[in-house]
This record gives C-alpha cells, sequence and structure tokens, in this order.
C-alpha cells in the first residue's frame, strides 16, 4: 500500500518533491519509518524498491533481532535496525527521525499501559506497540523498560527525580536532559539551558 509524498509524515526526513507515492508503513504511520524509506531514502543502502526486496529476500535486514518479511514494515522509535550495521531510530533536536550506529543488543520501551493478569504476571503495552509480562509490580506506566532480542526485560530505570531522559514529544522533542521532579501527570525537566515542565508521556527516563 502506498501514500502520496505530501502526506508522509513530517518526521521523516526525505524530500517533499518526487515520486508522487511512497510506501507507507503497515502500522502507525505518524510514529514510525517504513523499512524500505529507511534503507533507500534515509540510509542510502539501495537505490529502488525492488534492491530492498532483494535484500529482504537475502535476510540481509532484522528489526529487533528478527528478520523482516516486509519492506513496508515498520520501524519505531528506539527499535533496533540491523542492516549490515545496528542503527537505532531516535529523533533529532529538530523532530526529524534519524538513524544512530548502535552496538547495542537490546531497545528501549516506554510503559504506556498496564494490565494485571491470573498468576501474578503483569502485562505491560509499550509505545512501540509490543508488549511483555513482567512478574515486577514496581514498574509502573510511563516508567522505561529495555528489552533484549528475546523479548527479556533487562533493566527498568522508573520515571523519577534524577534520571536521565529523551524526550519524545512536543516543542522540545529530540532533546536529552534530567529529570528535576515528577509530580502528577508533570515532570520537570532540566534542558541543556532552561527548565520546562513537560507532561509524562512525552518524557522518556534513560
Amino acid at each position: 500500500m502506498y501514500q502520496t509524498r505530501a502526506k508522509l509524515t513530517k518526521k521523516i526526513p526525505i524530500e517533499r518533491k518526487g515520486t508522487r507515492y511512497i510506501a507507507r508503513s503497515l502500522v502507525d504511520l505518524e510514529n514510525s519509518v517504513p523499512v524500505v524509506v529507511a534503507v533507500r531514502n534515509m540510509l542510502n543502502l539501495a537505490t529502488t524498491a525492488k534492491e530492498v526486496r532483494e535484500m529482504i529476500k537475502q535476510k540481509l535486514l532484522k528489526l529487533n533481532g528478527k528478520e523482516i518479511k516486509d519492506y513496508r514494515d515498520s520501524i519505531r522509535l528506539f527499535n533496533v535496525f540491523e542492516a549490515g550495521e545496528s542503527y537505532v531510530l531516535t529523533f533529532t533536536a529538530n523532530g526529524k527521525f534519524t538513524f544512530e550506529k548502535t552496538k547495542d543488543k537490546e531497545r528501549i520501551c516506554k510503559v504506556i499501559d498496564k494490565k494485571i493478569l491470573k498468576g501474578n504476571k503483569t502485562q505491560l503495552n509499550l509505545h512501540d506497540g509490543s508488549n511483555v509480562l513482567s512478574e515486577d509490580r514496581k514498574i509502573n506506566t510511563q516508567d522505561t523498560v529495555y528489552l533484549d532480542f528475546s523479548g527479556k526485560i533487562t533493566k527498568h530505570v522508573p520515571l523519577e527525580k534524577t534520571k536521565n531522559c529523551f524526550i519524545i514529544a512536543g516543542k522540545y522533542i529530540g532533546n536529552k536532559g534530567k529529570i528535576i521532579s515528577v509530580e502528577g501527570s508533570k515532570a520537570k525537566i532540566q534542558l541543556k539551558d532552561k527548565e520546562t515542565v513537560l507532561e509524562r508521556q512525552q518524557v522518556v527516563a534513560l
């Protein structure tokens, strides 16, 4: 499925002039990059969609440790994308998606909801559409968990005072800072040259 280039989310840094249609992410159009756009337009590892399909056929592309099956698969914030080298999808300070090289074999996930299940298990619903089961009742909504490629939680970072953080929405998207305090639905953040108050869902603890 395709969409017009003009309707592509402005978070994706590609030329607005060119072919009228461009590949559409399978899910979460506003908050993801289609694999073909990542490989061809952002990383410049291919020149055509056909070449990207061939890379998939040869099992050269992986997302969070799993082989990619469709050139329209969605790469979402903090996902680890492998194409020869490993990259993590993040934001620039002007709110554009960018890929940064990484050696990490785990990804950052923000907990956006949770549900208590039978057997003392908690289902954590994560910002990238995935979910994971945990027995740790200390993990709260808006906290951060790190997942390895098997889906196991390797680290839990509460959204709390003194934690480093990354802004994922709003005026300061793409900026890093430190959490000064958290009260109710708000978090006070120390940025490089100023303090600001943001909604907790705009902040990822690191």
